[in-house]
């Protein structure tokens, strides 16, 4: 019986050829696709490993005061260490200041050994950086001398710009957030300034996406393994009527499958390496990945090349259960039995277990929630295959019921007839549709609670740097020029004038500390003169000569609000009181160009060493930098998930009139017009496709309102015209796909093809 599957299967004329080439085309893609799944998940498992070595120590937005412990203690296995992050160009730079207490302090990855004062390791990226620019824009914030460059072991990615600096132990144990650490964190989990996609509750966000993802890719591989699948059954039921024994008939059946699959399956991998190379450049995360990072690993492989075959195995077993049972039901073409409501069970248990943690709260643990609303996720999804086939019986039967016209009426009675082939046609696009409304609606929400990212044109051209502690040593190991909020002297004119003489700066104006504010608070005061050459932060009232702002917070990672043409109030106060406050933050306006921007942020980090420099955009997108990388994934499994949906359509459009060409014959010998055939066709699918994709959609919105709701407390946002615009947009294109395929109609529907069969 092998031997004749394979026969049949090799040399079973043009038609089973042709079989053979689609379904294995079919399924590589898929195949493709599944690694590149796995691949992109170890890729970020990877570089976020890779990334935990920056998570070390003592770092957030309140830093602890000056380290009080023994800067040379007894014990020689610790390090003294500070990590902060600076800016170039709207990129971030990690700067790791070390200083060893012995000759065995921990050394970070990717060195040889701990650089010594004056001296610094930059990765690759930032070398070439630092290289390529002139000094005044970033060069003259590193001096010293680099002895070598960051290996691949310590970077996250290629285009990572980290420089670790050495610094003599005394010093660097007077800096504020200076820790001692006896090794370097390697949990990438734990949250710090290099943290990515960790977060817990986007984790769990990504993991459900994941296996969202991968279950359009299934239906996918199912439906290539499924081609052709009425023919068979004919074929194989003649057989049966002849002797043919139910075992012999599975086994021949299950090798076709198997072949197809197995042909497929290695020509997916070929095709996943042919494109590995092409992956690496493309920023899923922000950042490039490794090219050894993109690497399903030889389990994946194995078990994509050996699992697929399985699968297909199943289904042609699936496939040929009429067949088996009733040979002369598949020749006579019973009508199989109508779907039962019993369907929705699934889809009900999915929604009731989002619904339960809503009234009763989520596991404690982040593996808990992740399995919790994964298998609520993957129930709704199952649970909408499983239900499709009973809503689209529901909506053919009020169609037919309403039908004015006779395609009209035959599209409602043909999707009555057989609901569960017309909803497989459309399966992998409902799942996308799903997983993409689920997805944008949490990400929209987030967004709409956390804040967007600014991104308008003061935004980009305001540096702000925060010079609360000027006392710091800074990355050159020497004392600042002036000691501003130990002494309450004034920031010193010679440096906004050698800040307004940079070509492109407009203006710059100082912040003071109000007298008896609270240090965390956002209030300040700005001479009325300065703000008026440094608009983006607002303006002041006719006559005043101090204006009293807020919501201009340097300090922290939150939103930066828009002030841009805000009208201050007065302060009750004159310039020269102003100049006797504590210095709080200088607010540089330029003209928007690097040259400006990076000069005048390096000015500001010479004169107050140990301070950072940021726009107010900066600010606001390293607030949201989780999210916007949460963002990119999202759109690249919305985008994989449609392309999935629309191969999957495809396939499945054209195998349904490739199976139905004698009933599609004898309706043209009875009269019936080949317009009239056409738009049946059309409707056949379009019925449930938009029925059920506004079904999909609007309980991929529910979804995502239980889990926002159970784990964030946050009350659903809408999507936004842009996302509905989308889903239009796919629905449109299946149409299109559909419309593509009519003529083979008018190829396959001949009086000829009535009298062969």
């Amino acid at each position: 019986m092998i031997r004749l599957g394979l026969r049949l299967s090799l040399k079973g004329g043009k038609e089973a050829a042709v079989r053979l080439a689609v379904t294995s085309a079919a399924v590589a893609i898929g195949v493709c696709l599944l690694l590149t799944a796995f691949s992109g998940m170890h890729a970020f498992s990877a570089q976020n490993t890779r990334a935990a070595w920056l998570n070390s120590g003592n770092f957030g937005p309140q830093r602890r005061p000056p380290a009080t412990a023994n800067p040379n203690p007894s014990s020689t296995q610790t390090l003294w260490w500070l990590l902060d992050t600076d800016s170039f160009a709207d990129q971030t730079i990690f700067e790791a200041a070390v200083a060893a207490t012995g000759p065995n302090s921990p050394v970070p990855p990717g060195i040889p050994r701990l650089p010594g004062p004056g001296q610094y390791y930059a990765s690759p990226a930032l070398t070439r950086l630092i290289q390529s620019t002139p000094a005044a824009e970033l060069a003259n914030r590193f001096p010293g001398q680099q002895i070598g460059t960051i290996a691949q072991a310590g970077l996250p990615s290629p285009t990572s710009l980290i420089i670790v600096v050495g610094y003599d132990a005394q010093d660097l144990a007077k800096m504020p957030g200076a820790d001692q650490i006896g090794a370097f964190n390697t949990d990438p989990n734990v949250p710090g300034p290099a943290t990515g996609v960790h977060n817990d509750r986007l984790k769990i966000i990504l993991a459900v996406g994941v296996v969202a993802l991968l279950l359009p890719m299934l239906v996918f591989i199912a439906t290539a393994t499924r081609l052709a699948a009425a023919r068979r059954e004919q074929r194989f039921a003649a057989m049966r009527l002849v002797g043919a024994t139910p075992r012999q008939i599975t086994v021949i059946s299950t090798v076709e499958a198997c072949l197809a699959a197995l042909f497929g399956a290695l020509l997916g991998i070929g095709l996943f390496y042919g494109t590995h190379p092409a992956l690496t450049h493309i920023d899923f995360t922000g950042q490039r990945f490794a090219a050894g990072d993109l690497a399903p690993g030889l389990a994946a492989i194995v078990v994509v090349a050996l699992g697929v075959p399985v699968a297909a195995a199943i289904s042609a077993r699936i496939a040929m259960r009429r067949t088996q049972t009733s040979p002369l039901g598949v020749l006579r073409r019973v009508t199989p039995p109508s779907p039962r409501a019993y369907r929705l069970a699934p889809l009900v248990l999915g929604l009731a277990e989002l619904v339960y943690f809503v009234a009763f709260g989520h596991p404690s643990t982040t593996g808990g929630q992740i399995l919790a609303y994964c298998s609520g996720a993957v129930l709704i999804i199952v649970g909408l295959l499983i239900a499709g086939p009973w809503i689209t019986m529901v909506g053919a039967r009020a169609v037919a019921g309403h039908a004015r016209r006779p395609s009209t009426l035959l599209a409602g009675r043909r999707l009555a007839d057989n609901p569960r082939a017309a909803f497989r046609t459309i399966s992998g696009l409902i799942i996308a549709l799903f997983v993409a409304s689920a997805t944008v609606g949490v990400l929209t929400t987030i967004l709409s609670y956390r804040g967007t990212v600014k991104t308008d044109s003061s935004a980009r051209q305001t540096l702000i740097a925060d010079i609360s502690h000027p006392d710091l040593i800074g990355i050159n190991g020497q004392a600042p020029a002036q000691t501003s909020a130990a002494t309450n002297d004034a920031v010193p004119p010679a440096l906004l004038g050698e800040l307004t003489a940079i070509p492109g700066v407009h203006g710059a104006s100082v912040v003071y500390t109000e007298p008896g504010s609270n240090p965390d608070s956002s209030l300040g005061l700005v001479a009325c003169s300065q703000l008026a050459r440094t608009p983006a932060i607002g303006t002041c009232p006719a006559g005043a000569q101090v204006a009293e702002v807020s919501g201009l917070d340097p300090f922290s990672s939150g939103q930066q609000p828009s002030l841009s043409g805000h009208l201050w109030p007065p302060a009750t106060m004159t310039t020269d009181q102003l100049a006797e406050l504590s210095p709080r933050a200088i607010v540089v306006q330029t003209n928007g160009s690097t040259v400006s921007l990076e000069q005048a942020r390096t000015t500001l980090e010479l004169a107050f060493p140990g301070q950072t420099a940021s726009t107010l955009s900066e600010i606001s997108a390293n607030a949201q930098r989780t999210i916007t990388e949460m963002q990119q994934i999202a759109k690249i499994v919305i985008v994989a998930s449609l392309v999935i949906a629309g191969c999957s359509l495809a396939v499945s459009v054209v195998a349904g009139i490739t199976e139905r060409k004698r009933p599609f014959s004898l309706l043209r010998l009875a009269g019936t017009p080949l317009r009239v055939l056409r738009r049946m066709v059309l409707l056949e699918a379009a019925v449930p496709l938009v029925v059920i994709a506004v079904l999909s959609t609007a309980l991929g919105l529910l979804a995502a309102a239980l889990f926002l709701h159970a784990q964030l407390d946050y009350t659903l946002k809408s999507p936004g015209a842009g996302y509905y615009i989308l889903v239009a947009a796919a629905i449109t294109t299946s149409l299109a796909i559909i419309a593509t395929t009519v003529p083979l109609i008018h190829r396959i529907a001949g009086p000829d093809i009535a009298r062969n069969e």
